[in-house]
């Protein structure tokens, strides 16, 4: 078991985590309503995370075949955008992709340029997680028709072992 800690501060930003060897396939919204919210079932189930391997979020580049760009999520890897091109994400690879609930401390952080959803966080914008020390850590995704998770920035955190 492990935790994830601020790299600025040190803060403990998880609970305590054990990882699976792959990111499982990312559900689509199904219509539930969970706390008043509409929400995808949440990619990983609480206490359990997986590295992406896979870019993640800003920026994104046009697709060099759009062709072969798997299925559309929110923060990547293909999103189409207000003009319908095809683009993909080449922004961090390896980033540490969670439960949202098991980092109950992160604060939103937000700019002019983070885009909202209707129910939750869309993931295609700058990240919109950060560490109550103000640094960002992170970025969530809890919009209704994309997946339900958290991206940690593989800089921005690093691990330590937990109690257990």
């Amino acid at each position: 078991m492990v935790v994830f800690h601020c790299a600025v501060c040190d803060r403990a930003l998880t609970a305590e985590l054990e990882r699976v060897p792959a990111v499982p396939a990312r559900h689509r919204f199904d219509g539930a309503l969970v706390d008043g919210r509409r929400l995808a079932p949440p990619t990983l189930p609480r206490g359990a995370y997986a590295i992406d391997p896979e870019p993640h979020g800003l920026p994104f580049v046009p697709a060099e075949n759009p062709d072969d760009c798997p299925a559309a999520y929110p923060g990547g890897p293909c999103i189409s955008d207000s003009n319908g091109t095809i683009i993909v994400s080449a922004g961090p690879r390896n980033t540490v992709v969670l439960h949202p609930e098991d980092a109950p401390g992160l604060i939103p952080h937000t700019t002019p340029e983070t885009p909202s959803g209707c129910c939750g966080a869309r993931g295609d914008g700058p990240p919109n997680r950060a560490c109550p020390c103000g640094s960002v850590v992170g970025n969530e995704m809890s919009e209704c028709y994309g997946p339900y998770e958290l991206h940690l920035l593989p800089d921005a955190v690093r691990l330590a072992p937990g109690d257990a």
